[in-house]
């Protein structure tokens, strides 16, 4: 069974960071493009941050982010750990959400359960 679980969610000041995970099983985190989004009460979910799939093609893959957390987040993957990751600095209140964690490969689309992120002004 594909399994994706976030953590490392929690309370930070503005201007901390946190470093979220998204550990997974089932699948191997090089063949998916691994995305994380954030949704905040009321709100829609929005992309954050993504890094494509490992095909082979350049030394390394293509990461993309959102422009409100542009020089603050930085997207990782962890291939022998089968891990994702988003260390997160710079923390804002607006950075309040929850974040998810989403794989996808060509028709396969997997969520994890989610991880709560509040920073405090």
């Amino acid at each position: 069974e594909v399994q994706l679980v976030e953590s490392g969610g929690g309370l930070a000041q503005a201007g901390g960071s946190l470093r979220l995970s998204c550990s997974t099983s089932g699948l191997a985190v090089e063949a998916f493009a691994i995305s994380w989004f954030r949704q905040a009460p009321g709100k829609a979910r929005e992309g954050v941050s993504c890094i494509s799939s490992d095909d082979g093609s350049s030394s390394h893959s293509t990461t993309t982010y959102a422009d409100s957390v542009k020089g603050r987040f930085t997207i990782s993957r962890d291939g022998a750990k089968n891990a994702v990751y988003l260390q997160m600095n710079s923390l804002k209140p607006e950075d309040t959400a929850v974040f998810y964690c989403n794989a996808n490969s060509r028709g396969l689309n997997y969520w994890g359960q989610g991880t709560q992120v509040t920073v405090s002004s």
